[in-house]
């Protein structure tokens, strides 16, 4: 049976966001999509990119996994291997032309704190361990010690470096880079608190990342 949850989701949409949006669908299938936008967000069911930027359909172009994570680009692996992620990375930036990508991690990710724990795996095949291992090199070059930091700290640390991380390997990508080089394409990083409902956006002159400005909620 179709979860119950669903069915009742569809018929809010159906009697609620639908009608007013009925033209933008109309318009997105009859002339296409043209977003601006391409978010690289986590899977983690807490941090919906079109929640936390009031996205309407159309707005944004969403590629999620385990903890944002953007691999190096992999030509001579191409024929051999699957890329999701760079799959959806080249139909944005060459197909659709985006002028922004957002790396968009987030507090207290599963796949970071399974990493810096050393946690067992959840199935033989380990999928997610050998995903997570992409980012050993960040955990060495932060020096971290499990045993001796303190925990939530160096978890933070981490997931703030990953981000940093997955943005150095999009200028991998030939097509991203040239882009950039030209000004065509600007690339950003972000965090999302969890518990807080908070944004912090990095700046890319020091790779700090700040409060949005204007984060405080309206009355």
């Amino acid at each position: 049976m179709f979860p119950q949850r669903l069915t009742d989701g569809y018929q809010s949409f159906l009697n609620g966001r639908l009608p007013s949006e009925l033209s933008r669908y109309q318009a997105l299938a009859e002339r296409g999509q043209r977003p601006e936008v391409l978010i690289i967000g986590c899977s983690d069911s807490r941090v919906s990119p079109e929640v936390i930027f009031d996205a309407g359909p159309g707005e944004m172009f969403v590629v999620r996994n385990v903890a944002s994570l953007v691999p190096p680009c992999e030509i001579d692996a191409a024929t051999s291997s699957y890329h999701g992620t760079s799959a959806a990375i080249e139909f944005a930036v060459s197909g659709l032309n985006v002028k922004h990508i957002v790396v968009l991690g987030h507090a207290s990710c599963g796949g970071i704190r399974a990493f810096h724990d050393n946690a067992e795996p959840l199935s033989k095949m380990d999928f997610i361990g050998k995903w997570m291992s992409q980012i050993k090199p960040v955990a060495d070059r932060l020096k971290m010690q499990p045993d001796a930091g303190d925990r939530d700290t160096d978890i933070k640390r981490l997931e703030l470096a990953v981000i940093e991380h997955s943005l150095a390997n999009l200028l991998t990508f030939p097509s991203i880079r040239s882009r950039f080089a030209a000004g065509q394409l600007d690339l950003h990083g972000a965090y999302f608190g969890v518990a807080t409902g908070m944004l912090f956006v990095r700046d890319p002159a020091t790779r700090e990342f700040h409060p949005f400005a204007e984060a405080t909620p309206k009355d």
